[in-house]
This record gives C-alpha cells, structure tokens and sequence, in this order.
C-alpha cells in the first residue's frame, strides 16, 4: 500500500510551509508529496496568505527533493491551455529527474474562476474541453521525437507542433483522473489514466466507481487490471484518542464523523480500517488529506506507527 501526503494549500500556506511538508515527507519514507490546484479557500478561514501556484510550487520541490513523486489532485482543465500546460508538466518532469505524476480533472469550483478572470463553462462543454485536453496534452508528449503532432477538435485546434519538450519519463508522465462521473468520467479513465482516484468517497461507492472505470476499460479492449486504484481521506491519526481529539479539533473537523469519513482514530484502528478499505475496493495506493501543515509530528507517527503495519 503506498501512503502519500496530500495537502490543500489554498487553504492558507506559503511555498515555505509546503516545502516543510514536502521535505517531512521525504524524510519519513512516504511514497509522494501532492498538493491540490485551487486558487481559493473553502470554507471557514481567511485563506491568508493566499494561494500558491500548483505548478510553480511544484518546480521548486523538484530542486528541493530527491525521492518522492511529485503531483496534483488534480490540476483543473479550465485553469490553463493544453499545450502551454504541457510544456510545464514536461520542464516539471525533467527538473524532477522523472517524479512527476499527472492529474487532470474538469474543473468546478465557479467562485474561483469567478475570482481570477477564468471562464467555467458549462458541464457538457466543460467536459468537451477536458476530453480535448486530454488528447492534446498526452499527445504531444508521446509524439516520437523529430515528429510533429496535429489535432483538430470542436474546442482547439493544434497544427504541426514539433510537441516538444519532451518529459522524463518515457513515453509519459502517470495520469491521473479522477472523480465520481458515471458515464464520461470512467470512459475517460479508460483511455487515458493510469490511476483513477476517488476523493472522499464512502468504500461502496469508490468500489461501484472502480467497476464502472474497469467495464469501460473492458470495453475499448484495455485490461482493467492496468489502472491503479486509489483513494483520497482526511486523517487524523494520534497515539491516543485525545491526540486524536486534538488533531480533528485543529482542522475544525467532528471527530465522529471523521472516523465515519475518513481514517481518524488511534494507528491500530486506523490500519484495521485501511484493510477493511483494501478488503472492500482492491486500492493500492492511499492519499493522506494533511490539512494541518505545521503538525509535522503527525506525519512522522503515521510513518513510524502506521506505514510499517501495511
């Protein structure tokens, strides 16, 4: 079972904060340090001192680590054109040595957009765009090199790009996609990811997701086996209930309904509880939802406490 650190940094986090974090990370054994692409806080709080570009953040960690793969849950299509954001995830890829993992999603959150000056379409034509992008950014990175990549489509049009630079990693980045869309969602996923994640879903409904993403894997003849399961869960994790207590206190979160919810409670509850997830869904891989960054302790016992017992 991998353990990744998830954090949500629009929530109110500075490149420093997140750099703790991410060397925390690596320092602790965990497989990956990933952040959200939002560029507005949710729900309580004041957000200060404002959020930090996902991919600019991103550069920098792959200076700053070794070891750890590096992504997003998940960039929004709506957020950047493909062949620019192409060429990020690239230069991203080859400044890390190879760590780069790549999710994309549709995008939703209207107040953002409506905060920056980004359009969000639609659903329908939203999700037109993501397709488009989809094709175009794996496209151009696949394209053999000393070859050029066209695509004409209802939304962009790409014309002879020399689809250049390259990532280092051969022919791709992973990708990622995501999210609990019942028909277009998992036929995307059939395509293009090579992992589906399912944020904060109850095991039932993350399993019913994964049969559909495997049948319509079945359908374009591709082996569902060759898409890795993964699921997002907030944690509070702690050596006894009130250190438990304490971190869903700090995250303003109910503790019953955190244990219900996500993976809350003492290290033996919580890897009784990532087996039963195991048992139920088939996961391999588990994006921790820190949101508490400058509670560094709390990665280091689930690294210690938690990691070893999987």
């Amino acid at each position: 079972m991998d353990l990744r650190i998830f954090t949500e940094p629009q929530q109110g986090a500075t490149y420093d904060d997140l750099l703790r974090v991410a060397n925390a990370t690596e320092a602790a054994g965990f497989d990956a340090f990933f952040r959200s692409d939002h560029y507005l806080k949710m729900g309580d709080g004041d957000g200060l001192p404002g959020p930090t570009d996902a991919w600019i953040t991103l550069a920098g960690l792959a200076r700053e680590t070794k070891r750890i793969r590096l992504g997003t849950l998940v960039t929004a299509a709506t957020f950047r054109h493909p062949g620019p954001l192409a060429i990020s995830v690239a230069q991203v890829d080859q400044m890390s040595g190879g760590r780069v993992e790549f999710g994309l999603g549709a995008g939703w959150f209207d107040t953002e957009h409506t905060a920056y000056a980004l359009t969000l379409p639609p659903l329908k034509e939203r999700f037109d765009r993501y397709a488009e992008q989809l094709e175009i950014i794996t496209g151009l990175w696949k394209t053999p090199a000393g070859e050029t990549f066209s695509f004409s489509g209802e939304h962009y049009t790409v014309v002879d790009s020399p689809a250049l630079p390259k990532p280092a990693q051969s022919p791709a980045p992973p990708v990622i996609i995501g999210g609990g869309g019942k028909k277009r969602t998992p036929e995307l996923a059939a395509r293009f990811a090579d992992e589906f994640n399912l944020p904060f879903a109850s095991p039932e409904a993350a399993l019913a997701q994964f049969e559909r993403v495997a049948a319509a894997a079945e359908a374009v003849g591709r082996d569902p086996k060759e898409i890795l399961r993964s699921v997002a869960l907030t944690v509070a994790i702690g050596r006894d209930d009130a250190e438990v207590a304490r971190r869903a206190g700090a995250i303003g979160r109910d503790l019953g309904e955190l244990r219900e919810s996500g993976l809350a409670g003492t290290a033996a509850q919580v890897v009784d509880r990532i087996g039963q997830w195991r048992e139920k869904t088939g996961i391999t891989r588990l994006y921790l939802q820190v949101l508490d960054l400058q509670d560094l302790d709390h990665l280091e016992f689930i690294a210690s406490d938690v990691a070893p017992q999987l």
